[in-house]
This record gives C-alpha cells, sequence and structure tokens, in this order.
C-alpha cells in the first residue's frame, strides 16, 4: 500500500514538473517569437503588416518544438548523472544501513551469549548444598558430576573412560525438591561441557502421549528437539506404561524416547520421576529402560523440622516475619500436617501453598485498615494461619 502511494506521489511531482517546465518554455517562445516575426515583415516586400498574426503564431510554435526538443535532450542527459548520483547514494546509504544492522546484530548476539553464559560451577554446588535436606541426594550428585570431572581428565590424558549413563531415575514423593535439583544439575553438565544448552525441558504423560494412531511419535520428537542440548525431566514416568495398556499409546512415546536418547547420547540426558514403587514398574515395562537408567537418586521426605525450615526460608525470601505470639502455633499447625498425611501431601509443595495462602489471609486483614506501616505489611500473625469461619 505504501509503495503505490509512493509511485502515484512521484506520478504527480512528475506531471506538475512537466506542467511548470511548458508554461515557462510557451512563455520564452512567445518573448523570442514576436521580435523575429516584426523582423522578418520589416524585411519582406511581399508580407503586409495583416500577415503579422499568422506568421507570429508558425514562429511561436516552431520555436516552442525546437526549444522543447532541445530541452528534453539535455534534462535527459542531467537526468542519467542525477539518478547514477541517486543510486551511488542509495547503494552507499544501503551498505552503510546494512553494516549497522550487522553491527547491531552482533551486539545482540553477544548481549544474548553473555546472558547465556554458564555459571561457575562453585556457584553452582552451593546453591544445590544450600536446599534444605536432601542429604543423600547432595552425596549422590557429587559423586556423579565427580564421576563425570575425572572421565572428562581421563579422556584429555588419552585413557579409556569407565562406562557411565548420566540418564537418571528420581524416586520420590511429591514436593521433595527432585525438579530444582535437575534444573542446578542441567547447569553444571553445561558448566563441566556435558550439555551445550543445559536448560530443563519438563513433561509428563499429556505432553508426550497423543490420542490417535501415529500422533504420539510426532509429538514426543516435538518435545525431544526441544530438550537437546539439556534434560527432558518427565514427571511421574510410570504412566507412560500402564498395567492395562490394551491400544495406549504410551509405549511409542517410551520407543521413541529410547532412539532419541541413543541418537543424541552426546547433548541430551534423560530424567524420569515418579513414586518409588511405580518407577520400578515402569523400568521392567521395557528392557531398554532397564539399559539406559542404571543410576537411581532416591528423594525422601522432609521431616517435620526441615518443613519449617522452608516455610522460614520462603518468609526470608519475601520479606516476611512471623509475630513471636504466632510462632508456637505455627509449629502445632506443621506437627499436625506432618502426623496426618494424605493423599494431597506433598512436602515443600505443601509448604508453599500453606505460605502463599497466610500471605492472602494477611492481604484480606489489613485491606481495610486505614493506616498501614511497614512493620504491619511484613508480619504474619496467628489470625493469618486460619482461614474464617
Amino acid at each position: 500500500m505504501n509503495r503505490k502511494k509512493a509511485i502515484l506521489i512521484k506520478r504527480k511531482q512528475g506531471v506538475d514538473n512537466m506542467d511548470e517546465n511548458g508554461e515557462i518554455l510557451g512563455i520564452f517562445a512567445f518573448l523570442i517569437g514576436i521580435p523575429l516575426t516584426i523582423s522578418i515583415v520589416s524585411k519582406s516586400d511581399s508580407l503586409v503588416w495583416y500577415d503579422f498574426f499568422w506568421l507570429s503564431l508558425i514562429v511561436i510554435i516552431g520555436l516552442g518544438i525546437i526549444i522543447s526538443v532541445i530541452y528534453s535532450s539535455i534534462s535527459k542527459n542531467l537526468g542519467k548523472k542525477t539518478n547514477n548520483q541517486n543510486v551511488y547514494i542509495q547503494k552507499t546509504n544501503g551498505n552503510i544501513l546494512k553494516n549497522t544492522a550487522s553491527d547491531d546484530l552482533r551486539q545482540k548476539a553477544t548481549v544474548q551469549e553473555k546472558k547465556k553464559s554458564p555459571k561457575n560451577i562453585d556457584v553452582l554446588f552451593k546453591e544445590l548444598n544450600e536446599l534444605i535436606g536432601l542429604n543423600q541426594v547432595k552425596h549422590e550428585i557429587t559423586t556423579l558430576i565427580n564421576t563425570v570431572k575425572i572421565n572428562k581428565l581421563r579422556e584429555e590424558k588419552e585413557l579409556k573412560q569407565s562406562p557411565l549413563s548420566l540418564h537418571l531415575v528420581f524416586s520420590g514423593n511429591p514436593g521433595t525438591g527432585k525438579t530444582t535439583v535437575a534444573r542446578i544439575l542441567g547447569e553444571i553438565y553445561r558448566s563441566l561441557g556435558i550439555l551445550s544448552k543445559g536448560h530443563l525441558i519438563e513433561t509428563d504423560r499429556a505432553g508426550l502421549v497423543a490420542g490417535c494412531v501415529g500422533q504420539t511419535a510426532i509429538k514426543t520428537k516435538e518435545v525431544i528437539d526441544n530438550a537437546k542440548g539439556g534434560i527432558l525431566f518427565i514427571d511421574e514416568a510410570y504412566s507412560l506404561s500402564p498395567q492395562d495398556a490394551g491400544t495406549d499409546f504410551g509405549p511409542e512415546a517410551i520407543e521413541t524416547l529410547l532412539k532419541a536418547m541413543e541418537d543424541y547420547r552426546d547433548d541430551f540426558i534423560v530424567i524420569v520421576a515418579g513414586y518409588p514403587d511405580l518407577m520400578k514398574n515402569f523400568l521392567k515395562s521395557n528392557p531398554g529402560l532397564q539399559s539406559r537408567f542404571n543410576t537411581f537418586i532416591n528423594f525422601e521426605d522432609y521431616t517435620l523440622h526441615e518443613l519449617l525450615e522452608i516455610f522460614t526460608s520462603l518468609c526470608k525470601q519475601h520479606n516476611y516475619i512471623v509475630e513471636t505470639g504466632a510462632i508456637n502455633t505455627l509449629n502445632g499447625i506443621f506437627e499436625n500436617i506432618y502426623s496426618q498425611k494424605d493423599e494431597s501431601y506433598a512436602n515443600g509443595r505443601t509448604v508453599r501453598n500453606f505460605f502463599e495462602k497466610s500471605i492472602k489471609r494477611q492481604a484480606n486483614r489489613l485491606a481495610n485498615n486505614s493506616t498501614i506501616s511497614k512493620k504491619d505489611l511484613q508480619t504474619l500473625v496467628t489470625e493469618d494461619f486460619f482461614d474464617k469461619i
């Protein structure tokens, strides 16, 4: 639309220039033609003064044609030079713009590369060790990382490497930190050069299995492509191999996954996660799974003390404190939660949900106050731990 408009504007400008130039040429021909006609009539014996009108008209038209031809010829030559200059200027400007755009892209790429640069491995180990609880998990992850380091050193010294599968089984109940540890592990692997990106892609049965024949493989491949260079974390992986499979498409997803683990073994890691007993049954469902997943890390439930520590950590992260008089009440609530675990219990996730509800109750309590101090905004009281009846 803009291009058509530009063409129309240029055409209109050309017509306007032609009209303006035509008027100038006409005046010029008239000014020269009248004196020339007078000179011809005065010097001729056969012409009389009443022939002046017709003769002047002929002379003016003739001069106009001659001047127009000369003007047109000069204009074309000047136009070519101008166009050549314009083309040169446009090319120069184009090159400048192109170079500027390239510089901008290079700068953006540099910025993106800086953003994506791997974290220092010591910083990552600090993040891992600062996680609440999970002492056995931390030990096993550290052992795994040290084994990877030594294998790389052996490779550099041209020594045979000890066999090591980096695909893992994380077993444990919900909310025990499996996803958090997997994310840190991916970044550690990137820092060591094991993975090119080190990112984490989380999925489950719904993200891998389709409802039509032939679609599951396509769906699973898309997820795998997104995870290349990093870790694919499959939660509740046992749901891919239900005991009464029938016409279930879960096994198709498993076969596609096993092929990808072989094809991209140098830059692709899979972590399957779920309840301990169900994960054992999952690995038995396919011989390929047993051969590729031989490292098990168990995530135990948090203790009562660790649950309270998680709540305190959340308060610290978000600038909240528990009123001194409410601490005993809070301890009693968590003792009750811990002793009466049911199907909805989810360890750290249960603590986070309780914390978020407490924040909402505090908001309702403070919303109608005319004056609210900074301390009010930070403090959680006993009332914030219970729903109003």
